[in-house]
């Protein structure tokens, strides 16, 4: 009796180490598909570090300002 509950907990870490063996495949598949694709689509030099940078906060205004008239102009549009 002892002998059929150790083939089935041999079987079991086998399944489990079948299992680590596919996850860690995975990964290293997915890790390197990924950084092929990075690299040759790339992104610039200092791009997330530019204002205009999606996600990364609102850009300060650089523009010329706005004259007090057009001010008001778009803020009676509001109400």
């Amino acid at each position: 009796m002892a002998t059929a509950a150790n083939a089935g907990s041999e079987r079991e870490t086998a399944r489990v180490g079948w299992w680590v063996a596919i996850v860690i495949v995975a990964a290293l598949f997915g890790f390197t598909v990924g950084y092929q694709v990075s690299s040759r689509t790339g992104v610039e030099p200092g791009y997330f570090a530019a204002p205009e940078a999606g996600g990364y906060g609102v850009a300060p205004t650089t523009g010329p300002k706005m004259s007090e008239d057009l001010r008001k102009h778009y803020e009676g549009l509001t109400k």
